[in-house]
């Protein structure tokens, strides 16, 4: 079932990503819930995508917690 806003998004992700990050997810998401629609797992496939998705422009700090990456020259 594709996100209307951020609020709907799995209680794990709101918990673990900030805002911009969740935004990114729910937007990844929907996406890829529209692409692969015909596909059994789709669901499964959209999270895998969400979370590929938010890891291009964050990453998990040394103490667990998710960041934005520093953009490299």
């Amino acid at each position: 079932m594709p996100y209307n806003k951020i609020s709907d998004l799995p209680e794990k992700v709101q918990h673990v990503l900030p805002k911009h990050a969740q935004e990114i997810y729910k937007e990844a998401f929907n996406h890829a819930y529209d692409q692969y629609q015909n596909r059994v797992d789709h669901e499964a496939v959209s999270h895998q995508v969400a979370w590929t998705a938010v890891k291009t422009k964050y990453e998990k700090s040394k103490e667990g917690k998710w960041i934005k990456k520093k953009q490299s020259k």
